[in-house]
């Protein structure tokens, strides 16, 4: 891939098929930041968090200050969609959490663990 230029703010990841993470808020660097430290977190990836957990369940994490009808929506088609996919059986068992806030992603990803 040719070299690419961006004005965002990045960090480098330990975590992620992706080596760099180039970051919308400092609420989705700090949950970066989170997800590459945490220890029952095997690899990630942004757009939305897509985390794949050491219990190898993939974790779908939404990243949203507000509640808006159309994020409902969104959530609604999310939660069937996690649902297809386990019942499907050949990629895993998925499940999802919304982020509303920093300081929640630990919490997000032990319910990740426990589901």
């Amino acid at each position: 891939m040719l070299p690419w230029f961006t004005g965002r703010p990045w960090a480098d990841t330990t975590r992620s098929h992706i080596n760099r993470c180039v970051f919308d808020s400092t609420w989705e660097a700090s949950e970066a930041f989170a997800l590459d430290h945490h220890a029952q977190v095997e690899a990630w990836a942004k757009n939305d968090f897509l985390v794949r957990l050491t219990n190898g369940t993939t974790l779908v994490i939404e990243v949203k200050g507000q509640d808006s009808p159309q994020n409902q929506a969104k959530r609604a088609a999310l939660h069937e969609w996690v649902h297809a996919v386990t019942e499907h059986g050949g990629f895993g068992k998925w499940t999802w959490g919304v982020s509303k806030s920093p300081s929640d992603i630990q919490d997000i990803v032990a319910a990740g663990i426990r589901a």
